[in-house]
């Protein structure tokens, strides 16, 4: 397959005027025919929450949809583009790393839901550390700030469609740092197991704490080499190849109770 033969579903969860969909959608423009369907708003940490309708409007990028990212690939992989080849969401304002965090990405939920068109898929998202004393809400990455994650998703893009790697995996999951000291390496991971939330009360309100993202920010991570978090705290671009949920394995206990029950 050519370049100019490959045809690429852009979205994101951070909104079609995000800095991050901008850098994503430029460094692929070169790599085929990019059409670019994507939220009109913020919708962050939605998963695979999807809408019966949904306002639709042409925008300057393409086309932005008062909806979910899920909304947005089921959209454009139905009415925007013939002939799709691949789907690719990003790049996230935000990390998203860890097993427990997957399931509740709306980026990384894009490319899931590509997986179930039977679509090969890539997520992308930008690591940025966070000092104690600042606010996430407060930190607004700009374009030069994805360079990183734009351009390993475009060596990815180049790459990986005629080499074999989608019939291993259903997507990559792609977590990049902020650019720093030059290129950084790239290293394939898998997502951590590491999960460390909790919730207090206080004055009528539930205050819900994730004190993984606390020890990252400081450069300590509870994770061992090769996993996606410990790739990302040393700089590095981490590549997690992934398969859509919710596979099934033979269970000889459940089985068991299969065969004694006996119902009402």
């Amino acid at each position: 397959m050519t370049d100019a033969d490959r045809s690429i579903l852009v979205t994101n969860d951070d909104g079609i005027d995000s800095p991050g969909l901008h850098a994503l959608a430029d460094a692929l423009e070169d790599l085929g025919d990019v059409t670019v369907v994507a939220p009109a708003n913020d919708q962050s940490a939605v998963g695979r929450s999807i809408s019966n309708t949904a306002e639709l409007v042409e925008h300057e990028r393409g086309y932005a949809v008062d909806g979910t990212p899920t909304d947005c690939v089921v959209a454009g992989l139905s009415e925007f583009i013939d002939d799709p080849d691949l789907v690719v969401a990003g790049c996230n304002r935000g990390a998203n790393l860890g097993h427990y965090v997957l399931g509740r990405s709306g980026t990384v939920s894009a490319a899931v839901e590509a997986a179930f068109f039977g679509l090969p898929a890539i997520a992308t998202s930008l690591y940025i550390p966070i000092p104690d004393d600042v606010q996430f809400s407060d930190v607004e990455p700009d374009k030069s700030d994805y360079r990183e994650a734009a351009n390993a998703t475009a060596y990815l893009v180049e790459h990986t469609m005629d080499t074999g790697v989608f019939e291993h995996a259903d997507y990559l999951n792609v977590n990049a740092p902020v650019p720093e000291n030059g290129p950084a390496k790239m290293e394939i991971t898998r997502p951590s197991h590491s999960y460390h939330m909790d919730a207090t009360r206080e004055n009528g309100r539930v205050i819900i704490q994730d004190h993984v993202w606390e020890r990252m920010a400081s450069g300590d991570v509870p994770d061992e080499p090769g996993t996606d978090r410990h790739a990302i705290v040393n700089g590095n671009v981490s590549v997690s190849p992934l398969t859509a949920p919710h596979s099934t394995e033979q269970h000889d206990a459940l089985d068991a109770l299969a065969q004694t029950y006996t119902g009402n």
